[in-house]
């Protein structure tokens, strides 16, 4: 049973993500068709309704209210916020479709889901010490390193980019090392020092009884702005052109490269449309741009078009040795 009224709340936010506004007949009259009655009465109770709503707002911070003068339709007060919040609304999402799996059984089976491979086994325990401030001991073995190694982090913020989980995280041995140096030669390093690691490159990991403080002033937006993906640059976002060809365009405009995309229209030929980037050229901007090479060129800056040439040259003398 409470599992069937969890899948209520979802129901009644996508209802209203969908509808954008509803009154209380057409919200039973939409659930009435859904599927989602278990064989109870036709029409969500009043006071029920009324239970749904507050108890959306508490597990979901989502505000149903209702404008009494506009017809006594309900909706979303915070909507905006709500679909900026990408952790809810995938959260939602992926409720909302095992609802309609459940309603559905004709549906098992024809639904993928993109598996994220590994790194799972490391969620909760890290999702406890965010929770809790604890400092955990990892041991992990990067890509390219000969050994593993093992050290303290102060876990931040979790992102989930191409299939992988990483943790973001303070580390309080580099960020002490700053703090001795500047001592000694008077200098201005960061006295807070930031890695991100890969959930699938722990190899153990576990809470120690240390706590800390998180740093109020850590601005996770700030610290990744420009970024593609994980790997953030000190120098900052640049301006990016580029020309997308045949398909390129629309792909570009359904399935932005990054949040900052904007579409050129004044720079629309019959050929080609342009796009304008913001981002830092960083290792995950190039296999952004890689993805898509045959229908996309760099037109500025000159550095970025030299790196996708090196890039492509690499790629023919790949294909060349093999066809010789």
């Amino acid at each position: 049973m409470a599992a069937n009224i969890f899948g209520r709340y979802v129901w009644l936010i996508e209802q209203f993500r969908r509808y954008d506004r509803l009154t209380y007949e057409e919200i039973n009259s939409l659930w009435r068709k859904s599927g989602l009655s278990y064989g109870e009465d036709d029409n969500i109770p009043l006071r029920t309704f009324h239970n749904h709503r507050k108890a959306i707002f508490d597990i979901f911070d989502v505000d149903i209210v209702c404008d009494i003068k506009g017809g006594y339709k309900y909706y979303i007060s915070n909507k905006e916020d709500l679909e900026r919040d990408n952790l809810r609304i995938w959260l939602i999402d992926s409720y909302s479709a095992m609802n309609q799996i459940q309603i559905d059984r004709k549906l098992q089976g024809r639904i993928i889901f993109e598996n994220i491979p590994s790194g799972h086994k490391w969620l909760h325990v890290i999702t406890d010490a965010m929770r809790n401030n604890q400092v955990l001991h990892i041991t992990h073995h990067g890509f390219g390193k000969a050994e593993a190694c093992d050290f303290d982090i102060e876990p931040y913020y979790l992102k989930v980019v191409k299939r992988r989980w990483y943790v973001l995280a303070r580390s309080p041995y580099y960020s002490e090392c700053n703090v001795e140096k500047n001592k000694a030669d008077g200098g201005n390093r960061p006295k807070d020092v930031y890695y991100v690691y890969a959930l699938d490159r722990i190899m153990d990991c576990y809470p120690v009884e240390a706590t800390f403080h998180m740093n109020e002033g850590f601005d996770i937006n700030e610290y990744f702005r420009g970024c593609c993906g994980v790997i953030r640059s000190e120098e900052g976002p640049i301006k990016i052109i580029v020309k997308a060809y045949d398909n390129g365009p629309d792909y570009l405009r359904t399935l932005p490269l990054h949040e900052s995309q904007r579409e050129l229209t004044e720079r629309e030929d019959d050929e080609a449309s342009y796009f304008e980037l913001n981002v830092c050229p960083t290792y995950d901007l190039y296999q952004v741009l890689l993805a898509q090479a045959d229908q996309i060129e760099v037109v500025e800056p000159e550095s970025v078009r030299k790196q996708m040439l090196l890039f492509a040259e690499n790629l023919m003398s790949y294909y060349e040795e093999k066809g010789k």
